[in-house]
């Protein structure tokens, strides 16, 4: 089955961002700057020290970056929220904390009529997120 990985880019602060998120959610991250790659000779000597490609992985979890911005800048909407589906409620509790430090709750965490705790946010580099935690699902059986 194909793999749907999120994959963010940046204006600069992709490092930053990428570092705060392995803060937030754990796991191994990996940078390529573009000084590194063989794209180095023909980029400005001042992109040197920007991200090429990141990636961010802790088990099925996995989020790219780059600073690789397109001729026309770097332009946020709002068609793409990253969904954090946690095994744990006191899991989703601690990310959802860590996550919305320097950023702005959009909805409170709260049970929902699907018998989930859910909330959303967008995060301090304007990234959005919703953090899922199926209670019936993931309540053992007794």
């Amino acid at each position: 089955m194909a793999q749907i990985i999120t994959y963010l880019t940046f204006a600069g602060n992709c490092r930053e961002a990428m570092e705060f998120y392995r803060g937030c959610l754990g796991g191994t991250l990996e940078f390529q700057t573009i000084g590194e790659s063989p794209l180095a000779g023909s980029m400005p000597q001042e992109m040197r020290d920007c991200i090429l490609h990141s990636t961010l992985t802790r088990g099925a979890l996995k989020i790219m970056g780059s600073d690789m911005v397109g001729e026309r800048g770097l332009i946020r909407g709002n068609s793409v929220s990253l969904i954090l589906d946690c095994n744990a409620e006191d899991e989703l509790r601690a990310c959802f904390a860590r996550l919305s430090d320097g950023g702005t709750v959009t909805h409170e965490l709260e049970v929902t009529f699907w018998g989930a705790l859910f909330g959303d946010l967008t995060d301090r580099y304007g990234n959005q997120w919703l953090l899922h935690f199926d209670k019936a699902k993931n309540t053992p059986v007794s």
